[in-house]
């Protein structure tokens, strides 16, 4: 699963790699962040209205289906599995015309070490930004609240995650973004091709201090290896 990650690149060089223009509201509140957890608003690239240019937004990371009664379900539905994403009532109706990219530049799994769970950081050997596949949903409340939502998607992880968890997030690679987010693309056949492991070689990963487990942490200090924190291997 992903279930916390980081962005702390700056908008501007996002801008230039999403070919996004970055409203001026997340140009001024923009903070780098190293523990992004679920509920929380996370960044996304995606199609604007009527199929027009990409834009970026803030959306409430636990995706709640249009149909849900109680946006409470949004809390359990932070991750789709990539293998269900077209028969799940849930998902179904996204998968086909809402997806997005989730704007990360590294996450954190755990890896089960007897009765202790140990935290890893994933990255890019380049430390660079990637794009996270992502569903996103509109809500409205009978009292006519809305709430747009989005949930990311995850695959059979690649031999470096592997190690360390039995799920990833699903990065998406560069050449794909034009095809993830057009809504035009709804074959399941040609979305599928783009819902793979990605290349463990181009990736790295250490473990970083259990700091990480608690949303409330915050800094730069999570993603430090633990060696480099504590100077001991592990």
């Amino acid at each position: 699963m992903c279930g916390r990650f980081t962005i702390t690149q700056l908008p501007a060089d996002l801008a230039k790699q999403f070919d996004v223009e970055i409203p001026d509201s997340i140009r001024i509140d923009f903070n780098p962040r190293y523990n992004v957890a679920p509920t929380q608003p996370v960044l996304v690239v995606r199609t604007g209205a009527e199929g027009g240019r990409r834009e970026l937004t803030w959306l409430r990371w636990g995706l709640i289906p249009s149909w849900a009664k109680d946006p409470a379900i949004g809390n359990r539905m932070i991750n789709a599995r990539a293998e269900s994403l077209a028969d799940k009532p849930a998902y179904r109706a996204s998968y086909r015309r809402r997806r997005c990219l989730v704007l990360a530049d590294g996450f954190y799994e755990w890896q089960r070490r007897d009765r202790v769970k140990q935290p890893y950081y994933l990255r890019f050997k380049s430390g660079g930004v990637f794009g996270l596949a992502g569903l996103w949903e509109h809500w409205q409340s009978p009292d006519g609240d809305e709430l747009e939502s989005c949930a990311i998607i995850t695959t059979d992880p690649n031999a470096l995650a592997s190690q360390i968890h039995d799920r990833m997030p699903v990065i998406i690679p560069g050449a794909g973004y034009d095809r993830w987010l057009d809504p035009r693309t709804q074959s399941p056949d040609a979305l599928a091709a783009l819902l793979k492991p990605y290349p463990a070689d181009q990736m790295e990963s250490y473990p970083v201090s259990t700091n990480v487990n608690r949303p409330a942490n915050d800094s730069a200090e999570n993603i430090r290896p633990l060696d480099d924190l504590f100077g001991m291997d592990i």
